[in-house]
């Protein structure tokens, strides 16, 4: 007779990514099982937090216990859209799975359909909608009357990622990949792109499409928006949101500082941000949000597929999708 716990909520993957949930979810009282796919990865997680991992991968899992009815899935970025058809398709209804969702407009389509036909619900975990510097960036942008205008720079650091032992296709779809991180907090707090245009420029041979970016705009919300990355020279991620009182500036991502109107100083913003220090930034509200049924900052598979033409005009890659 098979003694295994079924649990209602599963965490799939066993990488850094994954024991940064482990901790948020363990500090939470939270039951959940860890399902691993390799022996190393497995036996790795059980060493960093002390917990089991149920390895062999996530179909043995499915045809031992029959499926959980929530999953945080957290593995690579080129398995994330098959594992999440996997689990919808055994009878998963909730799932908080992480960016980008899919490495390419095909697959997020994939989870789209899948999760249509089956009712199910599919949450990117985006986890700087959740940080403490975002949430007191809404507040202060509501007080003054909303944005109108934003300027954000995702430049990465090729000398860093062109030794990675990633797939190639990971490479190729890293503005999706990685750098959406960005634009994607830009649009949540300022609104998506109405009417705008994208230029592009050089090539890298881990990234093919480009290695220099720029573009500007108007979003839905009418505030004007700029953007600009290079991927060959010096710089890092930074977003800027003004509004007709104040410079509100993520620089680093994590802290929030601002200057006020009639002056050039930059001060640092008080913000209540102990457990964006105690687990992975922004992970802890996120999960809690996910397993409390609050969806209200999410970033849905619907949305995600319209923001998957957004990324793909912004880094270049071939029409139909990144």
């Amino acid at each position: 007779m098979n003694q295994e716990p079924k649990m209602s909520l599963w965490l799939v993957g066993a990488g850094p990514h994954a024991r940064a949930y482990a901790k948020v979810l363990e500090a939470s009282g939270e039951s959940f099982l860890v399902i691993g796919r390799g022996a190393a990865s497995a036996e790795s997680f059980e060493a960093a937090t002390g917990l089991p991992v149920l390895a062999g991968g996530l179909s043995a899992a499915l045809g031992r216990l029959g499926a959980p009815q929530c999953a945080i899935v957290s593995v690579s970025f080129e398995r994330l859209a098959e594992v999440a058809i996997e689990l919808i398709n055994a009878g998963t209804r909730r799932i908080l799975l992480e960016k980008p969702g899919g490495l390419s407009v095909a697959q997020l389509s994939d989870v789209r359909d899948a999760a249509a036909r089956a009712g199910a619900e599919v949450l990117i975990a985006y986890n700087r909608r959740f940080y403490a510097a975002t949430q007191k960036a809404r507040e202060l942008i509501a007080e003054d009357g909303g944005a109108v205008s934003c300027t954000f720079e995702f430049t990465e650091w090729s000398h860093i990622i062109a030794p990675m032992a990633l797939p190639p296709e990971v490479k190729a779809s890293w503005l999706v990949a990685n750098s959406s991180h960005v634009a994607d907090l830009a649009f949540h707090l300022c609104g998506l792109p109405k009417d705008w245009k994208s230029w592009h420029a050089g090539q890298l041979e881990w990234h093919p499409a480009a290695a220099r970016f720029c573009g500007a705009g108007v979003t839905d919300r009418g505030a004007l928006f700029s953007y600009h990355a290079d991927w060959e020279a010096p710089g890092r991620w930074a977003l800027e949101v003004m509004t007709r009182k104040r410079r509100l500036i993520f620089k680093p991502m994590e802290q929030l500082q601002v200057t006020v109107l009639a002056s050039v100083k930059v001060e640092p913003v008080e913000i209540d941000d102990a457990l964006d220090k105690a687990f992975k930034p922004g992970l802890y509200a996120e999960t809690r949000a996910f397993l409390g049924g609050d969806d209200s900052l999410f970033c849905t598979i619907d949305e995600q597929l319209r923001h998957g033409a957004i990324y793909s005009e912004m880094a270049g890659y071939n029409t139909g999708g990144f």
